[in-house]
């Protein structure tokens, strides 16, 4: 099967490996003797299922450590953490931790959560995120950002925007930007991101907001209109999209994918599977491989890790209340 995503030139990989944190100059003490376990919350196939492979095949090959996917899918991938929250602090029980579920789950009043984030689980590695795009139906009878906001303040509310359900980063990213801009749309929630995409597409919804690794294909196809990213300056992954936080401040958000681990794991050990994880991502190889799919490297951890959890948290509970936005 072809793949949809353009490959990048070499020079825009290796730029994005060095935007970001430089490695330690020493690797860390430890290192993991036996396979490492990383328990995948989402279904196989999936962004995240695809990320966790790619960066454990990327370990193998640089330091010859063995890390076996296990796919524990559901419950906003709740599941995986609670199994990973119980497993041993020694460095080789590990599961996916994402935006979505470390920093808006927590933000969305409505929302089982089986653990306590915050005390249960350690923040490893941010992997790899993605910028969001903010995309139109392909028939929109505006052609830029001045023009959709027009078009949504003469609707007076009756614009609507897709999302992959209630309480998604879909839908709290489009009310960022309603926020911002000044405007009132009309919220169409979907049994997940390919039918919320399939009817902005048929141009039966007006707009939605999702990652650039997902609407890629079809804004290069013409079957979407791209009119920005959050982001401050131009994304690598579509260098054409407008930057919307240089009009729009808020707008400047990466969707992000990361790993943890249980309570309790060692200073020693966090940071020998920081080192480790965030060499992967950074290796030219696995960075192309990852920007071919949309997502760039990352590779911050432990404190800047959490940090960006937190941050994001704050952000995330603020749109929440602004919107009064409960989960199902």
């Amino acid at each position: 099967m072809t793949d949809p995503f353009r490959p990048l030139s070499r020079r825009a990989v290796l730029g994005a490996v060095a935007a970001v944190a430089p490695l330690a100059s020493a690797r860390a003490a430890w290192a993991p003797q036996q396979p490492i376990h990383i328990l995948v919350g989402y279904p196989p196939g999936g962004a995240v299922d695809i990320l966790v492979r790619i960066v454990a095949e990327g370990a193998q090959r640089l330091r010859g450590v063995n890390i076996i996917p296990e796919t524990r899918s559901g419950a906003y991938g709740f599941i995986a953490a609670q199994a990973a929250s119980r497993a041993a602090p020694d460095g080789y029980t590990l599961c996916s931790a994402i935006m979505g579920m470390m920093s808006v789950a927590p933000a969305i009043p409505g929302i089982p959560i089986p653990i306590d984030l915050d005390k249960d689980l350690t923040p490893v590695v941010a992997l790899a995120g993605t910028p969001m795009a903010l995309v139109v139906r392909p028939d929109a009878p505006f052609t830029d950002i001045d023009g959709l906001i027009a078009y949504a303040r003469d609707k007076n509310g009756a614009a609507t925007f897709a999302s992959s359900g209630n309480g998604s980063i879909n839908q709290l990213g489009a009310l960022l930007f309603a926020n911002a801009a000044g405007i009132t749309l009309n919220h169409i929630s979907y049994r997940g991101g390919a039918p919320a995409m399939l009817d902005v597409t048929a141009g039966r919804v007006d707009m939605m907001v999702a990652n650039v690794a997902e609407v890629l294909p079809a804004i290069r196809a013409g079957q979407l209109k791209g009119f920005g990213v959050t982001a401050a300056v131009p994304t690598p992954l579509m260098p054409e999209l407008t930057p919307l936080a240089a009009r729009f401040p808020t707008l400047d958000f990466t969707n992000w994918f990361g790993l943890a681990g249980p309570a309790g794991l060692p200073a020693d050990v966090l940071a020998g599977l920081s080192d480790l994880f965030s060499a992967a991502v950074r290796d030219p190889q696995t960075a192309q491989r990852l920007m071919d799919r949309g997502l760039i490297p990352l590779g911050d951890s432990g404190a800047a890790f959490a940090e960006r959890i937190r941050a994001d948290r704050t952000r995330w509970r603020q749109v929440v209340e602004t919107n009064a936005i409960r989960g199902d």
